[in-house]
């Protein structure tokens, strides 16, 4: 049974791979230091009865940015005032051994229900994220995100569209 949860000294970051150094380096080197100095949290998927510490198999993380009205789409942009609070998904991962197997859905649609979580707190307008490339914004933009106009890379998914995929009612805030 897997179980996403947060970072924590009971998980073995240590061999974790998937397949792109920069993001393995940072779930073992950077992303506990940040967690500790309150610049984001990030959340690993793991097989919960496996013997700690526990093999990460897949990780996000998510940090509080600001967004700047100009650089919305601009049906969006028009609504909204000039600087408005947001999420965004600073990383997503998936061990290269499970992958192809659904665990990164699995870890955008809960990062999308602490997006929701926040939002229901704090506020904010929805999520970005920055693709590495072409391939990861193809695979972003099938969960509804859109690329912002400027910057074709950078992607956002607004807080409607979360919370209708999620299955969400109402307002939460």
């Amino acid at each position: 049974m897997h179980r996403i949860e947060p970072l924590s000294a009971a998980h073995d970051r240590e061999t974790f791979s998937c397949g792109s150094p920069p993001l393995d380096l940072y779930l073992r080197q950077t992303a506990g230091q940040h967690a500790r100095k309150g610049i984001s949290r990030t959340f690993v998927l793991v097989n919960e009865t496996a013997p700690t510490p526990r093999p990460v198999l897949g990780y996000f993380t998510l940090n509080l940015c600001q967004a700047h009205g100009e650089d919305l789409p601009r049906e969006l942009a028009r609504r909204l005032p000039r600087d408005v609070p947001a999420l965004k998904l600073g990383r997503l991962a998936v061990a290269r051994d499970r992958q192809g197997q659904g665990l990164g859905r699995l870890l955008l649609v809960a990062a999308m229900e602490k997006v929701v979580e926040v939002h229901a707190s704090a506020g904010g307008i929805g999520l970005f994220v920055d693709a590495k490339d072409e391939t990861a914004r193809a695979w972003y933009q099938r969960f509804g995100f859109t690329p912002l106009p400027e910057q074709p890379l950078q992607l956002f998914l607004p807080l409607a569209t979360i919370m209708e995929a999620l299955g969400s009612t109402g307002s939460t805030g």
